[in-house]
């Protein structure tokens, strides 16, 4: 599939999300937040927990909450690609500093 004007990755032009694979339109959790998908997630689990849903109901919960643990680990592991880019950016940068230091001490 391609992409028109002003798509990306991740991105439509209308709006909606893609996953990203074969610009696929994700499900309404790719527009979850972290914390709102946290949020979710800890009251799954909560409800899991307690008991008392039918069969059914508690494989709807669970898989509802597989979705949602999928959304946070997206989330927290773009914030680490982040994270280590702004590292090694700033690595660069202090080296790079360093060079020029002593450079100019010559």
């Amino acid at each position: 599939m391609s992409k028109t004007q002003g798509q990306t990755d991740g991105q439509q032009t209308d709006g909606q999300q893609t996953d990203g694979q074969a610009g696929r339109t994700a499900g309404p959790e790719a527009t979850l937040g972290y914390e709102q998908a946290r949020d979710e997630l800890v009251e799954v689990v909560r409800r899991l927990e307690a008991g008392g849903t039918s069969l059914e109901e508690s494989l709807a919960l669970w898989e509802r909450g597989e979705e949602l643990a999928k959304v946070c680990r997206r989330w927290l592991e773009g914030a680490r690609a982040r994270l280590d880019a702004a590292l090694a950016d700033g690595a660069a940068g202090a080296e790079g500093a360093e060079d020029a230091e002593s450079a100019g001490e010559g």
